[in-house]
């Protein structure tokens, strides 16, 4: 019976032996991602540059591995930061106690927050893993630049 088992595992070995190598050329050449990849975070702002982050903890509440930390602020009129009441003051993000479940993504009111398909999420220190909300927040968009593309399609 050992020797059946053994043949059969040194039959895998043999017809994987001979097979094309499936390394890619790392970063030069990316693999295809599945369409529903969760990897870095990103967060968003409305079309008009205020940010969608309003603040109400809902996403640091949802997280199971308790990696979002959020300091809120109020908006004034003077300083219009986000669309509601309040924004995000301070949000950070240590990456390297996140799980990338998407759990923030689901719990977020206003889709400020999602989970792209970017997995370049490396460095040789901690600190810089701690990803602060400069470093999250894409940029704001002008929106001279979106007439012209809305006119281009």
């Amino acid at each position: 019976m050992a020797l059946l088992e053994f043949a059969q595992g040194l039959g895998v070995t043999l017809r994987n032996m001979f097979r094309p190598p499936t390394t890619i050329k790392y970063p030069e050449q990316r693999r295809v991602l599945p369409e529903r990849e969760r990897g870095r975070h990103v967060l968003h702002r409305y079309e008009n540059g205020l940010e969608r982050c309003i603040g109400c903890y809902l996403c640091a509440g949802a997280c199971p591995a308790d990696c979002i930390y959020i300091e809120a602020a109020e908006n004034t009129p003077e300083n219009r930061v986000s669309a509601g009441e309040r924004y995000a003051r301070v949000y950070e993000i240590d990456m390297l106690r996140c799980i990338f479940c998407g759990f923030c993504e689901e719990a977020c009111p206003t889709g400020a927050i999602t989970l792209e398909p970017i997995l370049d999420i490396s460095d040789y220190s901690r600190g810089p893993m701690i990803y602060t909300k400069d470093m999250l927040l894409e940029p704001p968009r002008n929106l001279d630049d979106l007439a012209a593309e809305a006119s281009h399609r």
